[in-house]
């Protein structure tokens, strides 16, 4: 009697957790950190004020771009802040496809069939936990160093992205480093559902061409299918981002996730979970076509 199951992929006594790595980690391809980690700092390095705008829109504190760069010293906080996005941004982008192609190299493994838009979902998700582990605190680190514009009355000031590093573990202990870890938790769904898309427009549409699933597309064709799903994801995740950085910000104390959500609504309501929602659609969309069109590129080079 014939079967469709993968041997190798089946739990046994035997099969310790380390196996089951070591089994994943065997389609690791150093390639595809470096290509993600080249789209992610493309991208950043090109968007990188928009990225500033939405964050403080995003705790409703108001600025002036023009005061800042005039101020003294604004050209060296500016360059400072920018920093930790650069790293937040190669890191995770190039952590991010380095997991996700080795869990869905490992999903696929032994199998004549293509992967089914729940396993392109749930490998996403599964890199999306592991980058977030390792990054967190270049992201609190980020939304600090870019909302001290008042270190005067929060009393901190950060001089660069080590120095905030060590300050924010020294007075807040592992846990300030990993402030808003929980919702970034939630929002490895973002991630899960930007690739299932990018993944089944890709084939859709070399399925519609009768080409191979994974034939090569051109420039236009991949920044179309990164902006649709880019969009798609964003418009369906976006208020865990606005909780993420309240919980981060540190002129504002809040009370976990739920007394952010619930001080949210109160004040603000339902509109209040989705400021800075434009800034963010005007450049993640284009942050996500340059990055996977670096990345497919990049990849195609080095990986043969």
């Amino acid at each position: 009697m014939g079967s469709t199951s993968n041997p190798v992929h089946e739990a046994t006594p035997s099969m310790s957790l380390t196996g089951h790595l070591q089994q994943v980690f065997s389609h690791v391809k150093i390639g595809n950190l470096v290509a993600g980690l080249s789209g992610g700092v493309v991208s950043t390095l090109v968007l990188h004020p928009l990225d500033l705008v939405k964050i403080r829109f995003a705790v409703q504190w108001y600025f002036s771009l023009y005061e800042e760069r005039v101020a003294a010293g604004g050209t060296q906080r500016t360059l400072s802040r920018r920093n930790p996005n650069v790293w937040g941004a190669g890191a995770s982008w190039g952590l991010y496809f380095f997991f996700y192609n080795a869990i869905k190299g490992y999903a696929k493994e032994g199998r004549q069939t293509e992967l089914s838009a729940t396993e392109h979902l749930v490998s996403a998700a599964e890199a999306g936990v592991l980058t977030l582990t390792i990054t967190n605190p270049i992201w609190v680190t980020k939304t600090r160093l870019v909302l001290q514009y008042d270190a005067g009355l929060s009393g901190k000031h950060y001089k660069g992205m080590v120095d905030a590093l060590v300050k924010i573990y020294r007075q807040e202990g592992l846990a300030g480093l990993y402030k808003g870890y929980i919702p970034g938790l939630f929002g490895t769904s973002h991630g899960a559902l930007q690739f299932m898309a990018y993944e089944e427009l890709k084939r859709d549409y070399n399925k519609y061409k009768k080409a191979p699933s994974d034939a090569k597309l051109s420039a236009l064709e991949y920044i179309t299918m990164a902006a649709l799903s880019k969009l798609f994801a964003a418009a369906t995740t976006y208020p865990y981002q606005v909780v993420r950085a309240r919980l981060q910000d540190q002129h504002n104390k809040y009370n976990g996730v739920i007394d952010v959500v619930r001080r949210t609504w109160r004040n603000e309501g339902f509109v209040g979970f989705y400021k800075g929602i434009g800034a963010n659609l005007i450049r993640v969309t284009p942050a996500c076509c340059i990055t996977f069109v670096v990345y497919e590129n990049v990849s195609r080079l080095l990986i043969t």
